[in-house]
């Protein structure tokens, strides 16, 4: 039973580390470019919705769509000044102006709210389901989790795939120059990937605090480096790799922790993502690409 117990929360983790890992491979699936930046965007979603919690008293669930705005025209806006200037330019560019819009966000968030941690509203404020004679917890936060996880993975495979923006996308992503010789507007399509993903880090950050229960200038770090990884393990550029990287991960994260040490997990986490990549580079549902030269 602990087993289960173990399995189901580590899908719980896993779900929040794979709507943080959609965003991730959508922008570099679109923009060819790691944005290390987004851990910050999560951060900020979530101090969001606590400063609307806050203000008024409203249940944390209603917060998410404000959130989701400001993180929106948050993304729109770091891509237009940090990283639209340095498009073509050497990815080392691109690498280290991230890392200084994420200090950059990183400080300002100290400046703001001060650099302690900050108690975080639950999302759903219910009792968790007892199964087996309350051997087994199912919490009501974990269900809607991994349902919200599942209908934005489904949501953007079916935007990506049916609409005209998402073809518009999909041809970014395989020929910027060709698609931009066909017509369309690639600044335009770059500019909407980096709302979508921003729009899904607000998503995550709510979903995480709530999860831990507290809000910090740094909450979006860790988490952010490890959907990285998920999305690098499950394939990064495709949206159900990363779904699949991302729940993979909980679990590993989840088993190792519990049944080897909390102090291996991340090593053990990362040795399976060394393996998988030396075994497959482009990741478990990435497709391989050869370079024309």
């Amino acid at each position: 039973m602990d087993f289960l117990q173990y399995f189901i929360d580590g899908l719980y983790i896993g779900a929040i580390y794979a709507i943080i890992a959609l965003g991730y491979t959508m922008v570099y699936g679109i923009a060819k470019m790691l944005n290390f930046a987004h851990g910050d965007v999560i951060m900020v979603g979530a101090y969001m919705s606590y400063t609307f919690v806050s203000a008024s008293g409203m249940p944390v669930y209603l917060s998410i769509p404000i959130a989701m705005v400001i993180c929106t025209v948050l993304g729109i806006v770091i891509e237009g000044l940090a990283y639209k200037p340095l498009r073509g330019t050497s990815s080392l560019a691109v690498l280290i102006t991230a890392i200084g819009v994420s200090y950059f966000l990183q400080n300002a968030a100290q400046l703001i709210w001060g650099p302690a941690e900050i108690g975080f509203n639950r999302l759903v404020n219910a009792k968790p389901f007892l199964l087996f004679g309350g051997k087994l917890r199912i919490s009501p936060e974990a269900m809607v989790t991994l349902a919200i996880a599942v209908v934005i993975m489904v949501a953007l495979t079916t935007f990506v795939n049916r609409t005209q923006t998402g073809k518009a996308m999909r041809a970014v992503a395989e020929d910027r120059d060709a698609a931009q010789l066909m017509g369309i507007n690639v600044n335009r399509t770059i500019s909407i990937t980096f709302a979508i993903g921003s729009a899904l880090a607000a998503v995550a950050g709510v979903l995480l605090c709530s999860k831990v229960q507290s809000v910090s200038p740094t909450v979006g770090s860790m988490p952010g480096i490890r959907a990285f990884t998920a999305a690098v393990f499950g394939g990064i550029g495709s949206i159900p790799g990363a779904m699949l990287g991302g729940m993979l991960l909980g679990l590993v994260e989840t088993l190792t922790g519990a049944f080897i040490s909390t102090q291996f997990s991340d090593a053990i986490v990362f040795l399976i993502l060394i393996v998988v990549l030396l075994v497959k580079p482009a990741g478990l549902l990435g497709k391989q690409t050869q370079e024309k030269v």
